[in-house]
């Protein structure tokens, strides 16, 4: 089912859509603002996919053992030293 709406653009946006159209790389006006919001949708869906494995990481860190601000920067100068001697050879 489709509905239809009414929008509106700024002159920019309407040549270029009207510039995609007419190089045939869309059949329509509305073909190209459907395109586009379907790439909105994904990149929406994929943000709240990446936020809420981050929300689950830092859940899981925090039921994790806990790290001193100096332990941790002592941990990243190890793996730092061992990258920088790794580099090296």
């Amino acid at each position: 089912m489709t509905v239809k709406s009414s929008i509106s653009l700024t002159d920019s946006q309407n040549s270029f859509v009207r510039t995609l159209v007419e190089q045939g790389k869309y059949p329509s006006v509305s073909a190209v603002l459907q395109q586009g919001l379907e790439l909105l949708r994904h990149k929406t869906e994929g943000e709240e996919l990446e936020i809420e494995a981050l929300r689950e990481l830092i859940r899981a860190r925090r039921k994790g053992p806990f790290m001193s601000g100096s332990a941790m920067k002592d941990r990243i100068s190890n793996i730092a030293d061992k990258k920088h001697h790794t580099d090296d050879l």
